[in-house]
């Protein structure tokens, strides 16, 4: 079975995405499928050229078809990856540049894995969550933040029709929750594999050891990329449980240019006496990444906006519980006991970690049963299912629509 399989993000190139795509294709190997990657010029992938710039990403893919003659492509499909263009004057002309490849490609099979996708609210949120926002207008409204949400208000409907369309001209659709499927209409649902990199499991104070934090009491871990849509803005606010600490690592996503600054408060430079650490140390290799899980006891997730969370996954796959913003994604694992959701409110999260603390052995049973579904050889097993199913029943050329 060979498999084109698309990123325009992949290692070495920071992100999740392109992590996620690596231990999958990894994975798909150990199953003998052979997994062709073309990405970023960056990325040590098999076939370069695709890039949020490039105008021809849906040409060159089609030309790499045509060479590699694979048995199906599947393509990694976030619109910011592949050059999303916003037309608020006419909607009807927002795209990326990999839209034509759908409807051009009519003789391989195509699976599409969405990783995003947004309710209006969202949606809007997402464009406007800027620090500074420019000069203020006529009513007292920041000019920068008035354009931005007139102009996502506008093309929303355009922009969740991106992921619409590209789902019923795929042969199968894959995403991480229910929410997201029902949210788009489709899809089926295949958890975001997540594992632990190590060969043997650190105790928490080897762990901890590893990045010189406090061997006693427990740890919240707020972990990601450093923009306003993490919402850890609200950690300065919060009054810390006795007998817990925040640890926080950021790092800047490769095509990202938002550099979101935390301004954490300075609490000495005796790192004991901190209820809040930065670590400061960037994006993290899977092995330093797998440490600092195990070092921890709960994910912190203040986000403002989110269509999914890897950081999630990752954390149950190292079977710690999570404190969430209570969004759509996140009650759908809460409401399976993997952890709890409040309102984005510093008191209601202080609160939360708590009652987490209180009920602690009863989310890590419930974390400790479902992370086995997460396993990548689950996860890959479940795609090489897929990619039989469409090769067997594929033969006929597919009719865009």
């Amino acid at each position: 079975m060979r498999v084109l399989m698309a990123c325009p993000e992949y290692p070495p190139m920071t992100g999740g995405i392109g992590r996620y795509t690596a231990n999958l294709t990894e994975e798909l190997k150990k199953l003998g499928v052979h997994v062709f990657i073309v990405c970023n010029e960056n990325g040590k992938g098999d076939f370069i050229g695709l890039s949020p710039t490039n105008q021809q990403n849906s040409d060159i893919l089609l030309k790499i078809v045509d060479e590699l003659e694979p048995d199906l492509i599947h393509i990694q499909f976030d619109p910011g990856l592949y050059g999303l263009q916003i037309d608020p004057k006419n909607p009807r002309n927002t795209m990326t540049y990999i839209d034509s490849f759908y409807s051009k490609c009519k003789e391989t099979p195509i699976v599409t894995t969405f990783h995003s996708g947004f309710t209006l609210g969202q949606w809007i949120s997402s464009a406007t969550l800027v620090k500074k926002h420019g000069r203020t207008g006529k009513f007292g409204i920041p000019f920068r933040f008035a354009v931005r949400f007139w102009k996502y208000f506008l093309s929303y409907q355009a922009f969740k029709n991106l992921n619409i369309k590209k789902l019923r001209m795929s042969d199968h659709a894959i995403v991480f929750s229910n929410y997201l499927s029902n949210l788009l209409g489709g899809g089926q649902v295949v958890y975001h594999g997540a594992e632990p990199t190590l060969a043997s499991k650190p105790t928490k104070k080897e762990a901890r050891a590893y990045f010189c934090l406090p061997p006693e009491g427990r740890i919240a871990l707020a972990i990601g990329f450093r923009t306003a849509m993490k919402g850890w803005d609200i950690i300065t606010r919060m009054k810390i449980p006795k007998n817990w600490i925040i640890v926080t690592n950021s790092s800047k996503s490769y095509y990202n240019a938002e550099n979101y600054d935390l301004s954490l408060p300075e609490y000495g430079h005796d790192v004991s006496s901190r209820n809040v650490i930065d670590l400061k140390r960037g994006f993290l290799n899977n092995t330093e990444f797998s440490i600092l899980l195990y070092a921890s006891d709960l994910l912190l997730l203040p986000y403002k906006v989110t269509a999914g969370s890897g950081v999630m996954f990752d954390g149950l796959a190292h079977g710690l519980p999570f404190i969430a913003t209570k969004l759509k994604f996140f009650e759908e694992f809460a409401q399976k006991g993997l952890g709890s959701t409040v309102n984005r409110d510093a008191e209601e999260f202080s609160n939360g970690i708590t009652e987490i603390d209180s009920n602690y052995s009863q989310y890590v049973n419930s974390v400790d049963s479902f992370k086995n579904k997460l396993k990548w050889n689950v996860v890959a097993s479940q795609h090489y299912a897929i990619y039989e199913s469409i090769i067997k029943k594929r033969k006929n050329p597919r009719v865009g629509s």
